[in-house]
């Protein structure tokens, strides 16, 4: 991606345009009258029966209006995409409204079953939403990953185009962790199309916040390599500072403790002209300014921050630079413009309906006909209808994924890992579908050798938007060689899984972006995908798609001790909504999982997976993969579809259930039950959650196959069960229920020991005598 052909064209793009300053105004008040309504209808007109609370904010939409409405009437460009801070929502879709990309019938529906969401949503707002928000931080930071995805989509294939990544943050939003382990990433400090704008209203749920922030934050963006641009004061206060005693006033101002400020906004004139001055050595200067003022002007002047007002805020977007990240720290007020503007509890506070009419009556609006748009022939109109047509884009035609084979052929032998059959399935891709390998993009969070992806990274190399000398290159003891170049696959972050799954999720929204697939891979220990669960099951909801691969796993890691050894990630695999997950046993079944999860990638209907792999040595030949190609393709169809006959009695008399890394003990406590003349078959679980997903088609609860339940627990052979994994035990559980049979639920459910793997097993009662003894107790 050439950034200065980028940045030339944005500047061209945005020269100065001459509209009419009235027009503009005219809209800022119907948005804010829209968003408001919104809010109101939803709690004071709608009816509700329950009784339940529906909820909204308006006052953290009202001090977003004038930021809105300044981006998307005077600066944005279709390329351009938007993350909007969850509570403004109904500014967008007042926005959108205007501009004829919503429907009036859904003004009426915000948090209503199939209505506007509570918070912007890619996939289920009927309006356009470039980015689903509401969980803190995390649509904060997706523009940062979604630039890092288009810049890679456009030098891999192209066609992704160019365009400024807004985001829209809220100052509370600031308080959270993972926002600056984003904007601390050394890529970061690249990405000249990053355009934060925050909101600093100086208010969070409870409180006003007691410390003014903003020196702190220009200083922390500032180190992190970023441009910043405080907006601190309107023209009209701007002014008056220029007159004078307006020196005074400035300082006077900018000391002034938060909750001070703010509770000028809650006095009248009289009120305002006592407690503005203050009691130091300037007062009498700033009451002398003060007194020549109208009490209107007073009013508007302690109000007058940047964020609302329209010249200061055209004025700071001139001054972006588009060579580094962009964050304009913009003054507002919460509430701005509504009867509860700067009450300290006001950020969940909805107006009465008398506040309602008020503000009605304040901006000229019927409140019993609130969803008018502008006359065409108005000035106002006339901006909305040309805006519209500036932002319009052409329609996204996905291109169809190209082929995954589903076996590539290869039957492991010996000793190994299912970790380390990733790195060579990646590369059997490579070489058996290159169309395909093409497409996969692979992340790492500063683990790419220690998670068995060194041969694949020195295969594809290091993806960068510019190459790099690789000074280890003539180094004959470097095994890894770190090439970063433009046509690179591998990304790697710091040591931030929070970041890495957000990429992740950009990676997977390429192909509804820009009509992109791309396969992408991401690669973490396992027991740090419980702290990437939540940013990563968000992008699923906004429609990433994905690949999630968590090892090492389980208590197998027996050498890191209890800190590194995860015990819940079977069942939030199992748990996960838009995935499918898998913990293969035997390096067979990585190959045929990660061909048929790359397979659903980059699709409309696609979905995500997650690979809980292993690095405990396992010999490939008790897989018995059939020779026959039909036994072996039935083989791989139910190792996809969840589970696998490895071993079959003539008569059972219990049935041992293993998955993963335990299917060794599995078969050996098998091979010890017959010797005392008990039949076993064995079962070789991959995904629980497909089989639950059977289980629940079965019984008429959920729609999908269940033919793997016939297949691998036919009732003819049902018997006392014996599950085991290294995981919580209630994962496999509910298999007893298939063929109601009695059970016993093996695995771990405390936090492990360090030790060697026999002892560690036998702590937690997963070892092959373990596995014998509950099959005895239930024969």
């Amino acid at each position: 991606m050439n950034d200065a052909r980028t940045i030339d064209t944005h500047a061209t793009q945005l020269s100065p345009r001459s509209l009419p300053p009235e027009a503009l105004v005219e809209i800022e008040k119907r948005v804010l009258w829209l968003s408001t309504s919104m809010i109101h209808h939803a709690n004071r007109v709608r009816p509700n029966p329950t009784g339940l609370k529906v909820g909204g904010h308006q006052a953290s939409c009202a001090s977003m209006v004038s930021i809105m409405t300044s981006l998307w009437f005077e600066q944005l460009r279709p390329g351009d995409r938007v993350s909007v801070k969850p509570h403004a929502s109904p500014v967008l879709h007042g926005i959108n409204y205007l501009l004829g990309e919503l429907d009036e019938k859904y003004l009426t529906t915000l948090r209503e079953f199939g209505g506007l969401q509570s918070y912007p949503s890619r996939l289920k707002d009927p309006d356009p939403v470039d980015y689903s928000t509401g969980s803190v931080g995390i649509g904060a930071t997706a523009p940062i990953w979604g630039a890092i995805a288009r810049r890679y989509v456009n030098t891999q294939i192209g066609s992704a185009g160019t365009g400024r990544q807004y985001s829209l943050v809220g100052d509370a939003e600031l308080d959270e962790g993972a926002v600056w382990e984003a904007i601390l990433d050394t890529s970061v400090s690249e990405l000249g199309e990053i355009v934060w704008i925050v909101d600093l209203n100086r208010q969070s749920l409870d409180r006003v916040v007691p410390n003014i922030a903003a020196g702190r934050l220009e200083a922390m963006f500032s180190a992190a390599g970023w441009q910043v641009i405080t907006v601190k004061f309107g023209t009209l206060l701007e002014s008056l500072f220029t007159r004078a005693g307006g020196a005074a006033l400035r300082t006077r101002i900018l000391d002034m403790p938060n909750p001070e400020y703010q509770r000028l906004l809650r006095c009248d004139a009289e009120q305002v002209r006592v407690r503005l001055p203050g009691d130091g050595p300037d007062a009498a200067a700033i009451a002398s300014l003060i007194a020549g003022l109208d009490d209107d002007t007073l009013l508007n002047a302690i109000r007058n921050l940047g964020g609302h007002d329209l010249d200061a805020l055209r004025a700071a977007y001139a001054q972006i630079d588009d060579t580094r990240p962009t964050v304009i720290i913009a003054y507002t007020i919460k509430g701005r413009g509504l009867p509860t503007q700067g009450h300290p509890q006001n950020h969940s506070s909805l107006l009465t309906v008398e506040q309602y009419e008020q503000l009605a009556a304040e901006l000229g609006m019927d409140p019993a006909k609130p969803w008018a748009r502008f006359d065409a022939d108005s000035a106002a109109g006339q901006v909305c209808a040309a805006t519209a047509d500036r932002l319009r884009r052409n329609p996204v035609e996905p291109a169809t994924p190209p082929a995954v084979p589903a076996d590539i052929g290869r039957t492991p032998s010996g000793t190994s890992t299912t970790q380390a059959a990733l790195g060579r399935a990646l590369l059997d891709l490579s070489r058996e579908a290159p169309d395909a390998a093409k497409r996969v993009v692979t992340v790492s969070p500063d683990v790419s050798s220690t998670t068995n992806l060194a041969g694949w990274l020195n295969k594809v190399g290091v993806w960068s938007p510019n190459e790099r000398r690789n000074w280890f290159d003539d180094d004959a003891e470097t095994i890894m060689h770190w090439r970063e170049k433009p046509t690179g696959q591998h990304m790697e972050l710091g040591i931030a899984e929070t970041n890495l799954v957000g990429l992740m999720g950009e990676l997977g929204a390429t192909w509804s972006r820009w009509g992109q697939p791309l396969f992408p891979i991401g690669v973490m220990y396992d027991p740090f995908v419980e702290r990437a669960l939540e940013p990563w099951s968000y992008g699923i909801y906004a429609g990433g798609q994905s690949i999630l691969v968590g090892t090492p796993s389980g208590v197998t890691l027996a050498a890191e001790g209890g800190a590194h050894q995860s015990i819940k990630t079977p069942s939030i695999g199992l748990e996960q909504p838009g995935c499918i997950s898998y913990e293969p046993a035997f390096a067979i079944d990585v190959e045929w999982t990660l061909l048929d999860s790359i397979s659903r990638l980059g699709r409309p209907d696609g979905s995500s997976s997650y690979l809980r792999l292993s690095t405990r040595p396992v010999d490939q030949t008790l897989a018995a993969v059939p020779t026959d190609p039909a036994a072996r393709e039935r083989r791989r169809r139910q190792v996809v579809a969840g589970a696998y006959t490895l071993r079959h009695s003539d008569k059972p008399a219990i049935t041992l259930v293993g998955m993963g890394a335990m299917i060794t003990e599995t078969l050996a406590a098998a091979d010890r039950l017959a010797e005392q003349g008990i039949a076993a078959d064995v079962v070789c679980v991959t995904s629980p959650g497909l089989l639950f997903e059977a289980v629940q088609a079965r019984r008429g609860l959920a729609d999908g196959p269940s033919w793997i339940l016939d297949q691998v627990f036919p009732a003819g052979r049902a018997a006392p069960m014996v599950t085991v994994l290294d995981g919580h035990p209630h994962t496999l559980a509910f298999l007893t229920g298939i063929n109601h049979v009695p059970g016993a639920a093996l695995g771990v459910s405390k936090f492990g020991q360090v030790g060697s793997l026999d002892d560690v097993y036998r702590y937690h009662g997963i070892d092959t005598d373990s596995i014998v003894r509950a099959a005895l107790d239930l024969s």
